[in-house]
């Protein structure tokens, strides 16, 4: 089930923060804890904290520390995207959101404000992150200075870019449209956006736009000389008194400030007196420019008054502080308490609340990003510590490998292998490498060599094996590592960077051999591709399986996916889909998708399948229209090994997916091949899903 939801927005001032502040009075009112967070704020000074999560946390009484309820400041994140590091930047996001998120029953998370350098990448790393983060959207536009037209078409927009990119949109919300053009917003984004998006339009609120003294004060790094106590006054209208006060005092207007000179003591006891009169609107503040004071008599017959407006002192002249006055854009901020209550009960007036509650509570997450694929593997490795053999010590990617999980502390390992040589290597590398750390063994030196010896003679010795033949064996790598896992002296082995797939899996399926209900051993790739992560299977073990042998296939893929987060929606791969297709081969597809739905009713499948049919949500739904599995496949089954590896190296190369992988099902202990062309990463992933596998052993 969701336990999240981004408020996001395409364009600058919006006021998405009345959303905010909306949508965590309604969670606190339903949701036991509630978190908050954003992934990307604007620099702040050094000692303060961003001004909206400032606010959040002050008004809302929220137990989060201020670093943990960020992610990444914009200067930083874009010099990240200059060196083409955005996926360090989004496993930062997820990190930091999954911290809160196991904390928290539900995390509020408010995207970024438009504002400043950066802007142009805004909506689009504000899809990603909401992708990769797996939660619904609610999307805030503001109506002001927009035809009827221009307002649905930029909101229908933004919901569009979200849309593409398989993030879910929950709501949208009009902000900021004039209270006699609601219902004209309502419907009019109601018939752009589809039927099940909940719509909802919020009224411009003058007081809410409207400037405070203590904003003008940041803004024109103003002197407060009194009235420090009515900084929170807000600006309804300025107007500058340079003519006679008989004359200026017609000119005032509710919550004015004054902006005069100040050596205008006319217009400064004027404006004070007019203040207190109940014959005159109320005067906000007053701010002398020039920077000049008034004179001492001044100042003390206005310090003897009983109440003062708050009066400021700045050094420009009065046109430079009228235009900066008028630039400013109102800002919602902790100690504000009457726009923070303002702000939440017009949230409360606009928004149908029991709606979007419904909305939230009845959204379920659907598939998983490869990022978010990653982190979790990560996480739960780290879980159950297990204890992985790497057999090819010779191999730097496997020694940069080793020196990378250890530094993310996933995994114990040992590392089979000469550690001299090892030693030279990681020199000659120049990479940090913590041998107290690792295990490292020499075959022929370990003090397991003639019991691991005695063992394999002992297991078989009725394939004609001797003695002599089971010592030498103990003195290959792949044969020592995977007696050391049979032994229970480590809890999986991961090799194939400098050997066959044969002489990694063979020592397996002598000793370790396959579990009581598999009889036979396949593999699965997890393909991470942009908006998804699929497992394909089997690309690397069986040439040619029967119906019987690839029906367990499916099974053993579909069992492999649940156990790795992701739903299990199988299809049986063809050159053809549904009853058409006629041969040999698609009847041996027809027939295990048959003896799967006879073993596993509970599985989704369908078969046979073509690929676009079964990836394609449109194509899916045109071949086989009451599919549960068409268009949104997850489990990918091909019908022989030529199939299958083709497939999934066609699609890692011509798309840049990442193929974590293979992973061998079937064994009674985890023992999983890596390609000879392997990566320093494929390497680590492939050492994280054997810990994991070993987990569930």
């Amino acid at each position: 089930m969701n336990k999240a939801i981004y408020v996001a927005t395409s364009e600058f001032n919006s006021g998405k923060s009345i959303i905010t502040l909306g949508l965590m009075s309604m969670l606190i009112g339903k949701t036991a804890r509630v978190g908050y967070f954003r992934p990307i704020i604007e620099d702040f000074q050094e000692g303060k904290m961003d001004n909206h999560i400032e606010t959040v946390l002050s008004h809302f009484n929220l137990d989060i520390d201020f670093e943990d309820a960020y992610a990444i400041t914009k200067s930083k994140l874009i010099k990240k995207k200059n060196k083409g590091k955005i996926g360090e930047v989004l496993d930062l996001i997820i990190e930091k959101f999954k911290h809160l998120e196991e904390q928290y029953d539900f995390v509020l998370v408010e995207g970024t404000s438009f504002s400043g350098e950066g802007t142009v990448i805004e909506l689009d790393m504000n899809v990603l992150i909401a992708k990769n983060l797996g939660i619904p959207a609610i999307i805030v536009g503001s109506g002001v200075g927009k035809t009827l037209d221009e307002f649905v078409d930029s909101l229908y927009l933004a919901y569009d870019t979200f849309r593409v990119k398989d993030v879910d949109v929950l709501a949208v919300i009009g902000n900021k449209v004039q209270f006699e053009n609601l219902e004209l917003a309502v419907n009019g984004l109601k018939s752009s956006l589809p039927a099940n998006i909940l719509v909802n339009a919020i009224p411009l609120i003058p007081s809410l736009k409207n400037p405070t003294i203590k904003e003008i004060i940041e803004v024109l790094d103003a002197k407060v000389l009194f009235g420090s106590e009515y900084l929170n006054n807000e600006v309804g209208n300025f107007s500058v008194g340079a003519m006679q006060l008989r004359n200026y005092l017609l000119h005032l207007k509710e919550n004015s400030l004054v902006i005069t000179p100040g050596d205008r003591a006319d217009i400064i006891l004027g404006a004070l007196q007019a203040n207190e009169s109940a014959n005159y609107p109320s005067v906000s503040g007053i701010i002398l420019t020039g920077n000049i004071v008034p004179e001492d008599s001044i100042l003390k017959l206005i310090e003897g008054l009983t109440s003062v407006v708050p009066i400021l002192s700045v050094n420009e002249g009065t046109y430079r502080i009228t235009n900066k006055i008028g630039d400013i854009n109102s800002k919602i901020y902790a100690d504000n308490s009457h726009k923070i209550e303002t702000s939440i009960a017009t949230f409360e007036k606009f928004v149908d609340l029991d709606q979007l509650a419904d909305k939230l509570s009845a959204f379920e997450v659907e598939g998983m990003t490869p990022k978010m694929f990653q982190y979790n593997l990560v996480k739960r490795a780290k879980q159950h510590r297990k204890h992985i053999v790497l057999p090819e010590g010779t191999d730097e990617r496997i020694i940069i490998a080793a020196s990378r999980l250890l530094a993310i502390d996933v995994v114990d390992i040992s590392i089979i292998g000469n550690k001299k040589q090892i030693e030279n290597k990681v020199n000659e590398l120049g990479i940090t490498f913590d041998f107290s750390k690792i295990k490292i063994i020499n075959p022929i030196e370990s003090p397991h060599y003639e019991e691991y010896a005695q063992t394999y003679y002992d297991l078989r010795k009725a394939k004609n094996v001797t003695e002599r033949m089971a010592k030498d064996l103990m003195e290959d790598v792949s044969y020592f590592g995977t007696m050391m896992v049979y032994k229970g002296h480590a809890d999986g082995m991961v090799s194939g960077a400098a050997h066959t797939t044969q002489h990694t899996i063979l020592p397996a399926l002598q000793f370790i051999k396959t579990k009581p209900n598999s009889s036979v051993v396949s593999s699965v790739f997890f393909m991470c591709l942009e908006d998804r992560v699929s497992v394909f299977g089997d690309c690397a073990i069986n040439p040619n399986p029967s119906a019987e042998q690839l029906a367990e296939i499916a099974i053993s893929s579909a069992d492999t996916s649940l156990a790795f987060g992701i739903e299990p929606k199988v299809a049986m791969l063809s050159y053809s889909s549904g009853s058409s297709g006629k041969g040999d081969e698609v009847d041996k597809v027809r027939k295990a998708t048959d003896i799967v739905r006879q073993k596993r009713p509970d599985l989704k499948i369908e078969g046979p399948i073509q690929y676009d049919a079964a990836v394609d949500k449109i194509i899916g739904q045109s071949k086989m229209p009451n599919s549960e599995v068409a268009g949104q496949a997850s489990v990918l089954i091909f019908p022989d090994l030529n199939t299958g590896n083709n497939t999934y190296k066609a699609v890692q190369r011509e798309t840049g997916a990442l193929a974590i992988g293979p992973m061998l099902q079937g064994l009674n202990k985890p023992v999983n091949d890596l390609s000879r062309g392997c990566t320093v990463d494929d390497i680590i992933n492939t050492v994280v899903i054997t810990a994991i596998q070993a987990q569930g052993l």
